[in-house]
């Protein structure tokens, strides 16, 4: 299992980006006199660029971290009527719409840590931006090897965890269901959770994936 976490594929299985059609844009364009667009981009591990940066790594990703918090406080889906599926998800701000499209999904699990003694899954690479931890509710999906766990509803209910602690989860899994099921059991801080396999399947993003399988 490690092995294939290692591996996982390139996309994610909810991810669309590759069945759309060329789109033609320009940073900080105007729609009138007074809205301008951004477009952005969310990789896997969470990391924030523009979408037109020709380098995507960590030289170039956004990491002022007031920025950040500022940006995926105010992440949303995009029903603006424009670019909505090239760019699902925005970050208004005041007279500029930030597009956002994204590797998998829009909110990516950076870290774990406590706050009053209880677990919070952290994202955006900020600490202040965080969910409560929900150890039954974490899922791998057996097709790529990808961890999720529930995020906050303006993204769609539905967050990716970075590979990194994807990869450590996996040694704490259980496949009572067989390697090509995905795990029943998750231990966490030596307490064993059985994993609640139809969360994701009750959200919009879940339903969308079973509807195009």
């Amino acid at each position: 299992m490690l092995l294939k976490l290692l591996s996982v594929s390139k996309r994610g299985i909810f991810n669309k980006i590759n069945n759309v059609k060329y789109l033609s844009y320009t940073q900080g364009q105007y729609i009138d006199k007074k809205t301008r667009e951004y477009f952005y981009y969310i990789d896997h591990q969470g990391m924030l660029f523009l979408d037109d940066a020709r380098m995507k790594n960590f030289t170039s990703c956004f990491k002022d971290k007031k920025f950040l918090a500022f940006f995926f406080k105010r992440l949303r889906e995009n029903k603006t009527g424009r670019y909505e599926e090239e760019f699902p998800f925005i970050s208004p701000c005041g007279r500029e719409i930030n597009f956002i499209k994204c590797d998998d999904r829009p909110v990516v699990f950076t870290h774990l840590t406590e706050k009053d003694g209880n677990p919070i899954f952290c994202y955006g690479h900020v600490d202040e931006l965080f969910v409560p931890f929900q150890p039954d509710f974490v899922y791998m999906e057996p097709a790529n090897g990808r961890v999720y766990h529930p995020a906050p509803p303006a993204s769609g209910h539905v967050g990716l965890v970075c590979s990194k602690l994807a990869i450590e989860f996996s040694k704490d899994f259980e496949f009572t269901a067989g390697q090509d099921s995905p795990p029943t059991h998750f231990t966490f801080r030596g307490k064993k959770y059985q994993l609640d396999q139809e969360w994701l399947e009750n959200t919009k993003v879940g339903q969308r994936s079973t509807s195009e399988s």
